[in-house]
């Protein structure tokens, strides 16, 4: 069985020193020692890895193509919504596993070992369902496959354009189910996950509230006993506003008003919460899904995050649109919101613990309960999901304990430091680079092209 050798590692309890790491032919860690006689080639740091916890793979390909101000002088969320729509019209099977393999090696690379795929892209263009209802479920399975990411499929329902109850409109219907039809669904994408690798799993994922009417919410719930539920969330001032007019509630209070909202829930972005929602989230065990960058690109707003981590409330990161993925910057970004919020210094820091090691914990926390992984921590049982890093570096400069955590995440060069990511026990990254990046990137070039002939 193979070793893993190196001179620190964060383990459940705090710092070890010269451990060596077990993983065993299911790729779980099977023994975990430390104080060993170390080899010349062990690894400077060993740390768990996180599960990037939101992702929609095929807006990779919009990165960079949403930049210019639509017709509103102030721009927003929306008008980009409606460029999203215009792009996703094109898209071919074919195109999208090739994003989703980019993506999904970008984020091994950045140091995720896994990903909880939001897969909301169901049908052909105009919303015709494939003979193969599954065969863009089936894509991104295929995609996690060939990089050897772990892989949570989360299979969307989206029924309606509103609350309001309007019809989908555009490039909506090609996300659209009614409940027999999205059962029929998640059943096809379940069997596609049959027989493939054992850490990859399916959760169920109801939009939103918009999205979904109140009586299908449940409903969805029961396809899918015992899994993840993940659901978009009070993200936008406009979404509030909708939901409040039409359910009589603010999001965050209506859905812990009407669900049982408890630590098999993930709700996605939660930028618009009042004190009281953000300390009745918490309550619940529930995980908030941050993704920093995009709402920070989309002008989402702040999560509320010195209240929530004040009552202990658990989240996690992910890289949502994937206009840049970058686990250490998603960290940064998260911790400088509250900071320009409250113009303070090491907001998310408490008294025992750095900032940096505060935001680490939570995502290696968060992101597998929210993924339903049993990974997260460097110990006997736990899936072998690990980021080597170097330390003998300009960048870490033999750092060790907290404070290389603050420096792989606060000097915006962490990514250079990973060498090496396993997830599952399988060894995906070496020396920094993914094994088929370059057919990947290929690959993706060449569908990125076809995608601007066709604009």
């Amino acid at each position: 069985m193979p070793k893993i050798h190196a001179r620190q590692a964060l383990g459940p309890t705090g710092w070890l020193r010269d451990v060596s790491v077990e993983i065993g032919g299911d790729g779980r860690i099977v023994a975990v020692q430390a104080g060993m006689d170390m080899p010349a080639d062990a690894l400077d740091l060993l740390l768990p890895a996180p599960v990037n916890l939101h992702s929609h793979a095929f807006q990779r390909a919009m990165a960079g193509l949403t930049e210019a101000r639509g017709p509103d002088p102030r721009d927003t969320f929306w008008t980009w919504r409606r460029l999203m729509y215009r792009f996703l019209d094109r898209l071919t099977p074919d195109q999208v596993e090739a994003i989703a393999a980019l993506v999904f090696m970008e984020m091994l690379e950045a140091g995720y070992a896994a990903v909880a795929e939001f897969h909301y892209l169901h049908h052909d263009v105009g919303g015709t369902a494939y003979a193969n209802r599954a065969e863009m479920a089936e894509r991104i399975i295929a995609a996690a496959r060939r990089t050897g990411i772990g892989l949570t499929l989360l299979p969307v329902l989206y029924m309606q354009g509103g609350c309001d109850g309007r019809a989908l409109e555009g490039g909506q219907r090609r996300f659209g189910c009614d409940l027999d039809g999205f059962a029929r669904l998640f059943e096809g994408s379940a069997a596609a996950l049959a027989g493939g690798p054992t850490d990859h799993a399916i959760g169920v994922a109801p939009h939103s509230l918009r999205a979904v009417p109140p009586g299908a919410l449940a409903a969805a719930q029961e396809i899918a006993p015992d899994r993840p539920i993940h659901m978009h969330l009070a993200e936008q001032e406009a979404e509030v506003a909708e939901v409040e007019a039409h359910l009589g509630a603010r999001p965050v209070t209506w859905l812990l008003d009407h669900a049982d909202v408890d630590p098999r829930w993930c709700l996605i972005h939660c930028t618009q919460m009042t004190n009281e929602e953000t300390e009745r989230l918490a309550a619940t065990g529930a995980v908030a899904g941050l993704c920093p960058i995009t709402e920070s690109s989309l002008g989402d707003g702040i999560f509320n995050g010195t209240t929530y981590r004040a009552a202990r409330g658990r989240f996690g990161v992910g890289s949502d649109s994937n206009i840049h993925v970058a686990l250490w910057e998603e960290l940064a970004t998260l911790e400088y919101s509250q900071r320009l919020r409250d113009r303070s210094r090491a907001a998310m820091a408490t008294a025992d613990r750095t900032t940096g090691r505060v935001l680490f914990d939570a995502a290696v926390a968060g992101g597998p309960q929210a993924a339903g992984r049993s990974s997260g921590q460097i110990a006997e049982g736990q899936w072998a999901d690990l980021i080597g890093i170097a330390t003998d570096n300009e960048v870490l400069c033999g750092r060790a304990g907290d404070t290389v955590l603050d420096s792989l995440i606060f000097t915006g060069r962490g990514r250079s430091c990973v060498t090496d990511v396993w997830s599952a026990g399988r060894h995906v990254v070496r020396d920094g680079r993914h094994p088929e990046r370059d057919r990947i990137a290929a690959d993706f070039t060449a569908v990125a092209q076809q995608l601007g002939r066709a604009t």
